[in-house]
């Protein structure tokens, strides 16, 4: 069954990138369960991220916030996809996190339902973002790797998981993605 899914993710994210589709086609869940998409962050650059609550680099979520909220008024908005690959890292339910990010982090970003970013199981936006045929290509190597996405929908520029989000290599990209027309 798990291989089924497995196949149909990567068949979803084949046929949207042969029809030219977006990343903001792909469906999604929110944090609470319910359908979504990247259709409402259309035109804005957007810094998704694969989550996870029990990590040495959780504390990022700190510096994503402020990002967010720095920016959040320019067109930027940081989106949290929590993911358990990596270390067995984020076990909680959607609630559960959702509660320790708001509680512990006063994340107000937009949070999504937990996902794979590698392996048989890889999410379609995942696909998309580091499959083959991607502008970045490449296994998650852990907890927080992070993609910017230009104001087009384009994937811009990969940063690995030790990258913080506010280092002057990631701050300079979202605000040249900002000025772009």
């Amino acid at each position: 069954m798990k291989s089924l899914l497995s196949l149909a993710a990567v068949l979803c994210a084949v046929t949207l990138m042969a029809e030219d589709k977006s990343l903001y086609e792909i469906p999604l869940k929110d944090i609470d369960g319910k359908a979504a998409s990247l259709k409402s962050y259309k035109g804005k650059v957007l810094l998704v991220v694969n989550v996870a609550s029990k990590c040495g680099l959780t504390k990022q979520y700190k510096t994503l916030e402020a990002a967010h909220t720095k920016y959040s008024d320019k067109g930027f908005v940081v989106l949290g996809f929590p993911c358990n690959q990596f270390g067995k890292q984020e076990p909680g339910s959607n609630a559960e996190i959702k509660e320790f990010c708001s509680a512990k982090y006063s994340v107000t970003f937009p949070m999504f339902d937990k996902l794979e970013v590698n392996g048989p199981g890889r999410h379609a936006l995942y696909t998309a973002l580091a499959g083959e045929g991607a502008a970045f290509p490449g296994d998650i190597k852990w907890n927080f790797g992070k993609f910017l996405i230009g104001k087009d929908g384009k994937v811009i520029k990969r940063f690995e998981p030790r990258t913080e989000p506010d280092s002057p290599e990631v701050i300079k990209a979202i605000e040249e993605a900002l000025a772009a027309k």
